[in-house]
């Protein structure tokens, strides 16, 4: 089962090898002996009770010939910020909401369920979708514990969807799907050595996801190849009418986005390079200028430098949108839930926080949840001034005005540095001097990172992004680039980084 496809797990269904039910239980199996037993990565905050009778019935269905499509049967993981109408809980890794159970399905989790995919569980998250404390752990949160990373124990999973990216990393989900505001998607992804994939703002739905800010969060796939990585995706999108954000994508979604694998994808494309994006580290720097040659080698014209401007100046506003918009979104959220919920306010969950701070708080605070509470509403002066400088410095005079100054189908730049060692006095360390995700994040653009190295065995990715309602160009030259270099090997689960070997 190890690294096995999507479209190989298919297959094997498809030629009676294997059945929905027995891939079930052989991810069941490997979740108990390697998430929870030995080398315990805890990935998986919750499993669901009815997986393997949900695998029954695909499996039923594929004997009288209803097979729905390339999901039938196949296991996938969700964050646990997601909502799942069974009977597993939606938390956010949160003791507050512990044992909240959703009223309905999210939008995603539906279309999943429609596509034949089995729900065989939840991840682990970092608390609230690492945004409760100045000094948060990536991959911690109150009631799931420590996800770590399956490359070296002793080193991050990166968050928030750390839980999602160790899973997939480790083999234990076919894929799962995890949640970014700001590098939720990318940062676990790339440190834990998977595909992962932010796509733009409304191609898929966030009604029954946990928010932190409207104007940037968004659900994605994560898996250990591209072409996985954009058949979730197709699965993924639609118009809901509980967010008014995915009408804008009725013309420009894609149900099928496997469509745009093109091993010769990088031919004739023009590639910018963001250096001003990528930092000094000269090990990523020289992974990096090693993936700008095979792109050469495979017919892309390489324009370097392609500099972003403006991109790190919106970083205090962009702190400021997202308390403004925490506040108003989690409110809304909490007040939807049953009555059994035991908060229904951000109020209440502070409060929630205080009252069990041996449990909750004994790492760090919930600095980002008071602050967001003091805010006003979304209509004061000062929020929607923020936003409107995010957006003008992201999209008008970030992103688009160098792609269009240098005619280009996407920029590159490192997607992260390796996995940093889990300090749970300290929290997670950041004395980094480059950018990968934030101008994409605040602008609302597609996103991609693909395996790309490894600095003492731990992987580094590669990040490929544009424009709105680019997917399938980025799908077409991540899928490309990593025909070209099949990077990706299999973590082997070590008590600490191999220091021995600098790869």
């Amino acid at each position: 089962m190890e690294e096995m496809t999507l479209l190989e797990l298919q297959r094997k269904m498809s030629s009676g090898e294997l059945t929905a039910r027995r891939i079930s239980e052989i991810y069941l199996e490997r979740i108990e002996r390697l998430d929870k037993q030995g080398p315990a990565i805890n990935a998986v905050i919750e499993l669901n009770p009815d997986a393997l009778a949900v695998a029954d019935a695909r499996d039923q269905e594929r004997k009288v010939g209803q097979t729905r499509g390339p999901l039938h049967g196949i296991p996938i993981l969700v964050k646990d910020n997601i909502d799942t109408h069974d009977r597993m809980q939606t938390t956010a890794g949160s003791l507050a909401l512990e044992g909240s159970m959703a009223r309905r399905d999210a939008f995603i989790v539906k279309r999943l369920r429609a596509a034949g995919a089995v729900i065989l569980g939840k991840t682990n998250l970092s608390e609230w979708a690492n945004f409760r404390g100045k000094h948060s752990v990536s991959g911690w949160s109150s009631r799931g514990g420590l996800t770590r990373n399956p490359y070296a124990l002793d080193r991050s999973a990166c968050g928030s969807s750390s839980g999602s990216g160790a899973a997939v990393a480790a083999n234990l989900c076919a894929a799962a799907i995890g949640t970014e505001t700001d590098g939720s998607i990318i940062c676990p992804a790339q440190t834990n050595g998977i595909v992962g994939l932010k796509p733009t703002l409304g191609l898929v739905s966030r009604s029954g996801i946990i928010p932190i800010a409207h104007s940037q969060d968004t659900a994605g796939p994560m898996a250990r190849t591209v072409a996985d990585a954009a058949i979730l995706l197709g699965a993924l999108t639609g118009v809901d009418e509980r967010d008014a954000a995915t009408r804008s994508s009725q013309k420009r979604a894609s149900k099928d986005y496997s469509q745009f694998l093109d091993k010769n994808g990088l031919q004739g494309a023009r590639i910018g390079v963001a250096r001003n994006m990528a930092g000094s580290d000269p090990r990523l720097l020289k992974i990096f200028e090693s993936c700008l040659e095979v792109m050469k080698q495979m017919g892309a014209g390489v324009i370097d430098p392609a500099d972003v401007p403006n991109f790190s100046k919106f970083s205090k506003t962009e702190l400021e949108v997202l308390h403004y918009e925490f506040k108003a979104d989690l409110n809304k959220y909490l007040a939807s839930l049953g009555p059994k919920t035991r908060v229904r306010t951000m109020e209440d969950v502070i409060k929630f926080n205080e009252e069990n701070r041996a449990r909750v708080m004994s790492y760090f605070g919930q600095e980002h949840l008071t602050t967001a509470q003091a805010k006003g509403p979304l209509t004061s002066q000062k929020y929607r001034e923020a936003l409107a400088k995010n957006r003008r410095l992201t999209r008008t005079e970030g992103i688009d005005v160098t792609m269009r100054k240098h005619r280009l189908d996407a920029l590159v730049v490192p997607s992260g540095r390796p996995a940093w060692m889990i300090d749970l006095v300290n929290g997670d360390a950041n004395s980094w001097d480059m950018e990968s995700t934030s101008p994409a994040a605040v602008a609302g653009y597609p996103h991609i990172t693909v395996p790309a190295g490894y600095v003492f065995g731990l992987p580094v990715g590669i990040s490929f992004f544009a424009r709105a309602w680019q997917e399938p160009t980025l799908i077409k030259l991540a899928y490309a680039f990593e025909q070209a270099t099949r990077v990706r090997r299999l973590p082997q689960f070590l008590a600490a980084a191999d220091l021995t070997r600098p790869d």
